[in-house]
């Protein structure tokens, strides 16, 4: 469903990305991981359009959307949850989610349909978006991304400064999206997360893909948790 093909992106003359190649499958959970700085957050700007790449090609349901603009990736079902939730703190929980609001193929996501997933932000309808804690910040920002109604969804650093009962919340979400049948590219630095809710596992290092493995692989492979995510073997 996406695909990079030898994907190079710069942020000026900065090399970032060296020819990073991936794949998410429709109807599957990808998990990019990595440390800070290693290029995560930079493959996910190259294939929503904010950065795009100087060379290689980034394909979504099978069409090159390397020089498109970020609007008409969007229009073409692609959604992004993006690093540190970027919710407008003025708005209402509920005109954060409305101003996004799109008609899909199937019209899954209503304003009803969001609140029955998430309950604590119908709660919090009318409460401003800086008077949410941390936790609802990244449901609004995850429930907003759900209203454009998409196929695929980005998720940028999820669990980022979570309480670990929110992390677990936020696994159960991306479960039950799939069970939606929304392909989710989940880019993270918390491992137990990713590994508990992906189909399939990449590394990123100084923006290449260093290792590729499915979550029990990675599980069982301490060094290689040592060697490029720093976990103590």
């Amino acid at each position: 469903m996406l695909e990079l093909n030898d994907v190079h992106t710069y942020y000026g003359e900065n090399h970032i990305l060296n020819g990073v190649s991936m794949e998410v499958k429709a109807h599957s959970v990808v998990a990019v991981l990595g440390r800070n700085g290693m290029g995560k957050t930079t493959i996910v700007r190259s294939i929503v359009g904010f950065t795009p790449p100087r060379s290689g090609v980034v394909r979504y349901k099978e069409k090159e959307i390397s020089g498109l603009r970020p609007y008409q990736i969007c229009q073409m079902g692609l959604a992004l949850a993006p690093q540190g939730r970027a919710i407008f703190p003025s708005l209402t929980v509920e005109e954060n989610l409305t101003i996004g609001e799109r008609s899909g193929k199937n019209n899954r996501w209503s304003l009803e349909r969001v609140y029955s997933l998430f309950p604590r932000l119908k709660e919090r309808a009318k409460n401003k978006g800086n008077l949410l804690s941390g936790g609802e910040q990244q449901m609004l920002c995850i429930a907003r991304a759900m209203m454009t109604n998409p196929d695929f969804l980005v998720m940028d650093e999820a669990s980022e400064g979570l309480a670990p009962l929110i992390v677990r919340e936020i696994g159960e979400l991306v479960h039950n999206l799939k069970k939606e049948g929304l392909s989710v590219l989940l880019v993270e630095q918390n491992l137990p997360l990713a590994l508990g809710v992906s189909d399939y596992v990449y590394v990123v290092s100084k923006g290449e893909i260093v290792y590729q493995s499915t979550p029990d692989e990675l599980k069982n492979d301490k060094q290689k948790q040592n060697r490029y995510l720093g976990v103590e073997v």
